[in-house]
């Protein structure tokens, strides 16, 4: 079937793509139940998956200069592997952060992309803050205050799931607790990111953005892509996925799933379904009408509509503006705290005593 590149996100190591990479290299003879159906894995013996630690991460080198982080640098990091692997051409998925760097691969070198997923991915700038929510603020100023494996995981369940999916019940236990458990066994063992590398990372996303030219090139490369996204996600909002999916029309085809911002380990089944039938298809003859399910906005006629539609909700009622102070009061403590951790990272001068004499 080919070779697979997998992109994490921001903060997050290659442990992230378990699920998928479990569920794309399954076969007959492997022990573990595969996350796929049986016709699936005989569809898939022999691909190769190569998922990457991003820089500032995981095992992967960590620069203290955050000039050195950017989506373009970790995008030819990516490539770079694929060259010490061989792979002339993969398959190139990206989550998150991910998605951002899997975008400005294959606006490089499309020549060497034989599909591209972006899941819970935005533009990058403004669209990665978070959607304005009592919670998203809270988890912020948690996630950034956060010092120990246990206070880092309890904020990570928070942003990587829904809400719903956390409070089902598993037997005597919620999934919140059995996952609670297993991320901080996990953070114990790779242990806490750096600020280096978490500042670093937020450089990258803050910065990013795909120029038309790179869309552009992206449209005409010959592949096809899937913009994979859940609805719960409160880190990157799904409206920006939806928008940037038109964009890419009519390549692009946009999966939805009932999900938070780690929708690849939430709903693995259908993600992996998703990613199975974006390899089939690419190994098709499939025509672009026929795998795009987005609206031609070619014409003009979409947009009175949508204008007529802003209109209504342009004026905000108590309850958003209440919401909106609180955002804004939850932004302002998390800019103190980065400064506070941009600030330490500075050595004090060293200053000799002075002498006095009586």
């Amino acid at each position: 079937m080919g070779n697979n590149n997998n992109n994490a996100g921001l903060a997050s190591t290659h442990e992230g793509w378990m699920s998928q990479i479990k569920g794309l290299t399954a076969n007959d003879d492997d022990d573990k139940k595969s996350t796929v159906d049986d016709e699936a894995v005989n569809n898939i013996n022999g691909i190769q998956v190569c998922g990457l630690d991003n820089r500032g991460v995981g095992r992967s080198s960590i620069p203290t200069d955050k000039s050195k982080y950017s989506t373009t640098i970790m995008a030819k990091d990516a490539i770079a592997v694929m060259d010490h692997l061989g792979w002339k051409k993969a398959h190139v998925f990206g989550h998150s952060m991910g998605g951002m760097i899997a975008l400005k691969l294959a606006a490089l070198v499309p020549d060497r992309v034989l599909s591209l997923a972006v899941i819970n991915a935005t533009g990058g700038g403004y669209e990665i803050l978070p959607k304005p929510c009592p919670l998203i603020v809270s988890v912020a100023v948690r996630f950034l205050l956060a010092k120990t494996p246990q206070e880092r995981a309890a904020v990570d369940l928070d942003l990587h799931f829904s809400q719903g999916y956390l409070d089902e019940r598993v037997g005597a236990s919620t999934r919140r607790s059995i996952l609670y458990k297993e991320y901080v066994e996990a953070i114990s063992e790779t242990g806490m990111q750096s600020n280096h590398g978490f500042v670093g990372q937020f450089n990258a996303c803050w910065n990013h953005k795909m120029t038309k030219t790179e869309l552009e090139r992206i449209r005409s490369g010959g592949f096809l892509v899937s913009v994979i996204h859940g609805r719960q996600d409160i880190v990157a909002s799904i409206s920006h996925a939806r928008r940037f999916a038109e964009k890419l029309f009519p390549v692009a085809k946009l999966a939805e799933f009932e999900g938070g911002h780690l929708v690849i380990r939430e709903r693995a089944n259908e993600v992996n379904e998703e990613l199975l039938n974006l390899i089939r298809a690419s190994e098709s003859e499939i025509s672009l009408t026929d795998w795009t399910n987005l609206p031609d906005r070619t014409n003009s006629d979409w947009i009175v509509p949508r204008m007529l539609a802003l209109s209504k909700t342009s004026l905000p009622s108590s309850e958003q503006l209440n919401r909106f102070l609180v955002y804004i009061f939850g932004v302002f403590v998390i800019v103190l705290e980065y400064m506070r951790r941009v600030v330490g990272k500075f050595k004090p001068v060293k200053v000799g005593s002075s002498l006095t004499s009586n």
